[in-house]
């Protein structure tokens, strides 16, 4: 029997057909109208008008309060804001960029209500990748909507990790164009490959963007081999020359974002920092992106692997809702009252893992788990090699700390890779191609591609491996572990005892989902066996697969994100309430930043929503600010607070109460100096602001020195200077002295697009106390004006340009030099 082959490696011979088959498309249609159907049924409330509360959006809502009120008001970008961390660039925050017509590409595809509209992405993009590799499509949307309702994709939605969600979803589209040119598709897989790569710039998670390269590294160097041995290295430089193609216009149709971003990147916590010590003056751990510790803060666990096959292996969150029968509740009861023990148990702590926070266990599926096993142990060929191959590589890296001499190699020797946090997520690879290789083995295992000698063999494999583990587990892990957690301490402190019941409740929903896998995975393969047996048809398989994938996954998915978590429109547009106290601030109309003691300032994006906060919500915070926080800030140095311009503190009083103190000794808007210190490093200029007298006295780095040589200023006490006008990215103030002075302003120093002008003359401004601006003012009045003016945006605009003219040209003009060679 001749073998078929998952490779995309024949070549696809496309004809011409007149006239048009339209029957063809039925099932494409059926297929879309299926995912928007599913799509708007998992998040109905959408059709009322409510939307998903997510965390991290409220977060997002409050720190770009400012730059949504300048669009409004101007009708342009600001691409600045004042609302955090003393301000910093938008750039990976909120920013429209000129001529983005890949944005406006996404918006066509993310046509349903969000965040219907990424679980539609999810099913389009997985359905279009195996439709790509020829699989019968009823089994391409069981694969996409399995995908789609992996329990890490949704509950990334429901915390509100939007951009994440957004480029996992366009992973699928990049695989296909690459599966296509190695058909030798030149055309498609070409355009595919530029728009695919394209989207996913576009959705702005490079972490995402960057683990996908590590999937399609892998893919390159399986089919590099098998180039070698069938010696066809120069068919394979061929194609990989035309992806190189497609993926260097993707990036340049996308160079204004990406151009900006690596600007202010190298000015954020994820570069390296001129420090070489700690707050504490301990020696600092030189690194060229962020340090191990926070890189393998969450680090999956060895065992903790098993949560993709036993959904709440290791508890599932730090918030499990338990019922009324669980020995938690029955405990509290008794101890609490009926309230409290509900209120506890809906939110019980089952989670027992290393990891801070666990929102959702990364549940790829029973189902697809065993038929992925099932397709190792069947299918042969590249494909299979890659997907294994990569779903190995995303778990063992994903261990991080675990297994530090892996990691450790790949943040010191891989480029990139210490630029990155949470190195749990790059199991985002196994989310792709368990599911993917999965589905290819049911196709192959419910046509004739392989022998039914061959099919049996697999199939007692897969049953010794799968059903085994699971059935070990359901018979014999509860008794082997302890279920205890390093937080249990905290709990036992709470209540003598409530530890053990917390325990006890772990065991129960340990055998629960072991139970759970293990019934799933006999029923699939029971159905499996009984079609080898020709007891049932290939579509009875078929169907019975898509109710247990759906049963299996929305179940899951449920307990994490459902109804409940939608809100109305209007309360989701205004997320933090404002309290009396903070809406006295607000009558000061100044220009001024308030420190809200209530929250944890750096990880706080609600202050930001009504005032100018000390602190703010970002994964990539401004560099020398988090260091002005950590070594003066945090340790309360009030000279510090005043030349920030801080006027207002909130801090729990009497009974945790919000309270409100003004600071009448804030610095202001700006100030002149009547002493300069210079110092010659990083070390020495922070370590200055220790006893610095801000109003008096500014610091300096010796790298500005040279702008002082000819520059004499003495005191001059009636000298004064004062804010004029207010702009997110365009501040005046009005300047009178009789001499020459020096002016320190409370605002950030970035040298990347802050221009300063007198009397509109450009001139030259410098760093000053390690993070704020400083100017030399000359005698007389004058008009000082910052502009907020990034050649970056400008510059990539016309790469960006040019990108397009060159696809647009390319793909135009190989499609009717194919047309007219077919004609010949």
């Amino acid at each position: 029997m001749k073998k078929l082959t998952t490779s995309p490696h024949e070549e696809v011979k496309e004809k011409n057909e007149s006239p048009i088959n339209f029957r063809k498309y039925i099932p494409l249609l059926i297929a879309l109208i299926s995912f928007v159907i599913v799509s708007l049924a998992y998040f109905s409330p959408v059709l009322e008008g409510k939307e998903l509360f997510q965390s991290d959006i409220a977060q997002f809502r409050g720190m770009s309060k400012e730059v949504n009120e300048y669009r409004e008001a101007f009708e342009e970008e600001p691409y600045w804001t004042n609302r955090a961390f003393g301000g910093m660039p938008t750039y990976q925050l909120s920013t429209y960029y000129p001529n983005d017509y890949i944005k406006k590409l996404d918006s066509l595809l993310r046509f349903l209500p969000r965040p219907a509209d990424y679980l539609f992405l999810y099913f389009l993009g997985f359905f279009l990748l195996l439709s790509v590799l020829k699989v019968d499509w009823k089994l391409a949307v069981i694969g996409a909507l399995g995908f789609g309702f992996s329990t890490y994709l949704i509950i990334i939605l429901g915390v509100g990790h939007n951009a994440k969600a957004h480029a996992i979803a366009y992973m699928p589209f990049v695989l296909s164009g690459v599966l296509l040119v190695f058909q030798k598709r030149w055309l498609l897989g070409f355009v595919l490959t530029a728009l695919g790569m394209a989207l996913e710039i576009n959705a702005s998670h490079p972490q995402m963007t960057y683990y996908l390269l590590f999937s399609v590294l892998i893919f390159g160097l399986i089919y590099l081999i098998q180039a070698v041995k069938e010696k066809e290295l120069p068919d394979f430089a061929k194609k990989i020359g035309l992806l190189i193609v497609a993926v260097v216009l993707a990036v340049g149709v996308n160079a204004t974002s990406l151009l900006a971003t690596k600007e202010y990147a190298a000015h954020s916590t994820r570069s390296q920092s001129e420090l070489t010590m700690n707050p504490d003056g301990s020696p600092k751990e030189i690194s060229t992106g962020l340090s191990k510790s926070y890189i393998t803060e969450y680090s999956f666990g060895l065992m903790e692997t098993f949560d993709l096959f036993i959904p709440r292996f290791m508890g599932g969150s730090n918030n499990e809702k338990l019922d009324k029968d669980s020995f938690t509740y029955r405990y509290l009861k008794d101890k609490a009252g009926r309230k409290q023990a509900l209120g506890f148990a809906e939110n019980a702590p089952m989670y027992w893992g290393e990891q801070p926070i666990v929102a959702a266990p990364p549940y790829i599926g029973a189902i697809f788990i065993y038929l992925f096993v099932l397709a190792t142990f069947l299918i042969k060929g590249p494909i299979k090699k890659w997907l294994v191959a990569a779903t190995v590589f995303s778990i063992v890296l994903s261990w991080g700390k675990n297994l530090d001499i892996v990691t450790n190699f790949f943040i010191d020797y891989v480029p990139l890779y210490n630029k990155f946090r949470a190195v749990s997520s790059i199991q985002v690879i196994a989310e792709v191609s368990v599911p993917l290789l999965g589905i290819l083995g049911i196709q192959h295992f419910l046509s004739d591609t392989y022998s039914k000698e061959e099919k049996m063999k697999a199939f007692k494999f897969a049953g010794l491996a799968v059903v085994g583990i699971a059935l070990f587990f359901t018979a014999f892990g509860a008794s082997l572990f302890s279920f205890e957690s390093y937080r249990d301490g905290n709990y036992e402190q709470m209540l003598a005892g409530l530890a053990d019941v917390l325990r006890e409740d772990r065991r129960t929903i340990f055998f629960q989902d072991s139970l759970r896998t293990l019934v799933l995975v006999v029923v699939i393969a029971g159905l499996l066996w009984l079609y080898m047996e020709n007891k049932i048809k290939r579509n009875v398989v078929i169907g019975g697969l898509l109710m247990l994938v759906l049963l299996d996954l929305v179940n899951i998915d449920k307990r994490y994100v459902n109804n409940d978590d939608f809100i109305s429109k209007s309360r989701l547009e205004k997320p933090f309430e404002l309290s009396q106290m903070q809406a006295e601030i607000l009558k000061d109309k100044g220009h001024f930043r308030v420190m809200n003691f209530m929250v944890n300032p750096m990880n706080d994006g609600s202050t930001s929503f009504y005032h100018n906060s000390i602190g703010g919500y970002h994964a990539a915070k401004p560099r020398r600010y988090q260091e002005l926080f950590d070594f003066q800030i945090a340790k309360n140095n009030i000279e510090v607070l005043n030349m920030l311009n801080t006027k207002y503190f909130v801090f729990p009083g009497e009974n945790n109460i919000e309270t409100v103190q003004y600071n009448e000794d804030a610095n202001g808007n700006a100030w002149f100096v009547d002493e300069i210190q210079f110092v010659d490093t990083a070390n020495e200029e922070i370590r200055s602001l220790d006893s610095l007298k801000t109003k008096t006295a500014v610091v300096i780095n010796r790298e500005f020195e040279a702008g002082f040589v000819d520059f004499n200023f003495e005191k001059d006490s009636l000298a004064n200077i004062s804010l004029t006008s207010y702009k997110a990215n365009e501040i005046s103030y009005e300047s009178n002295s009789a001499i020459d002075q020096l002016a320190v302003f409370s605002e950030m120093y970035y040298k990347d697009g802050w221009n300063a002008y007198i009397d509109g003359k450009l001139v030259p401004h410098i760093r000053a106390n390690y993070v704020l601006r400083a100017l030399k003012i000359p005698a007389g009045k004058h008009e000082v004006v910052f502009k907020f003016e990034p050649q970056v945006i400008q510059t990539g605009n016309m790469i960006s340009l040019i990108s397009y003219g060159l696809l647009i040209l390319l793909s135009v003009g190989w499609f009717f030099k194919e047309r007219k060679d077919q004609k010949a």
